[in-house]
């Protein structure tokens, strides 16, 4: 299965391998550079079915990092195009993670430590739904008002937009990891006392209104998916049992598939982790929720990939740093799992 086609929607997928969204910290002004050609387009050439873009944040102050990418400008759009084109052209499909890191933004690169930034570093002020910081040493962040809820919703909405003109294929609205619209959902992060808070439909409200502001962008059935943390792995948090409530609601607004992540809203979680070790939440939501689900988290070779989707845990496979170890993971999985991946035609004297 891992290696047959598979159709979601409008988009036909030439196998379920995905290259799971991963940050590289490496975009002067939020524009992707050739480093995301030469990083993305290896993806693509090694046979991927679909190669997601790093989160892209949808404006300058949702930025993860001052390096991070961004869609929030033409500019960013027009370099993302070259690179949507070339993933294309090797027969995968070029998807885009929208973002906003909130309160976690203002960081510098992992390898400088990852810390907060200050205004003298070129840091800035984070907001976030409620004025709460993410740690020790990290900046309060501005609770966002009406006018700040409504910016991020039209962000979105322009940033969709331009992914759509920049030639990608598919959008996913990252909820997860402990950013922005993951913030609102958790009760860990989000005590506001008005629409936006409380109730799961309230603390659920942001980004469903954001769903709607993309869908003016980008009209079904052009793919739409969300990256959901299935829990906070902690007491209190976002769990599962909200997750998959909310995953109903997703698949009524028109979702085709959640990605299925966890953690990411409190600093040092006790996680639990093994092999697959998220693979049950995503079967649960699949299950439950009767929608798509794409599974992730230490899935390192192809038999433990065939395995999920025959048991019917997930519809794909998602894989990050596999895939930084190996580009041509898919190219290996064919040769364990005694099946046929079509090399690039510059290739074909060498398979």
């Amino acid at each position: 299965m891992l290696l047959e086609p598979i159709t979601l929607g409008t988009l036909k997928l030439r196998n379920r391998i995905v290259v799971s969204p991963m940050c590289q910290y490496s975009s002067p002004d939020g524009v992707p550079t050739d480093w995301h050609l030469v990083h993305l387009g290896s993806r693509a050439v090694g046979g991927a079915g679909l190669v997601f873009t790093e989160a892209s944040s949808v404006s300058p102050e949702g930025r993860i990092s001052p390096d991070d990418a961004g869609i929030w400008n033409d500019a960013q759009a027009e370099a993302w195009s070259r690179i949507a084109q070339f993933i294309r052209g090797q027969g995968a499909a070029a998807g885009i993670q929208l973002a906003h890191a909130g309160r976690k933004a203002s960081t510098d690169a992992p390898w400088h430590g990852g810390g907060p930034l200050d205004a003298d570093q070129g840091g800035w002020t984070p907001v976030a739904p409620s004025a709460i910081a993410f740690d020790e040493g990290y900046p309060v962040p501005t609770a966002l008002d009406a006018v700040g809820i409504a910016k991020v919703i039209d962000d979105f909405r322009a940033a969709a937009h331009r992914a759509r003109d920049a030639g990608f294929e598919v959008i996913e609205i990252h909820a997860a990891h402990g950013y922005l619209l993951h913030q609102f959902l958790s009760p860990l992060s989000n005590t506001r006392t008005d629409e936006y808070g409380g109730a799961l439909e309230n603390r659920a409200r942001l980004l469903r209104e954001v769903i709607t502001a993309v869908r003016e962008s980008w009209p079904a059935p052009m793919p739409l998916w969300v990256r959901l943390s299935a829990t906070d792995w902690a007491e209190g948090g976002w769990d599962i049992d909200e997750c998959v409530q909310l995953a109903r609601m997703l698949r009524a607004d028109g979702i085709e598939v959640i990605d299925v992540s966890s953690g990411g809203t409190v600093p040092h979680p006790k996680i639990p982790g093994g092999p697959g070790y998220q693979v049950p939440f995503a079967a649960r939501i699949r299950r439950e929720a009767g929608i798509a689900t794409a599974t992730v988290g230490l899935i390192t070779d192809a038999r433990q990939a065939e395995e999920i989707l025959q048991r019917g845990d997930a519809d794909l496979i998602e894989m990050a740093r596999e895939f930084l170890r190996d580009p041509y993971f898919p190219r290996r999985a064919a040769k364990e799992l005694d099946a046929t991946i079509r090399a690039p035609e510059q290739y074909e004297r060498a398979w």
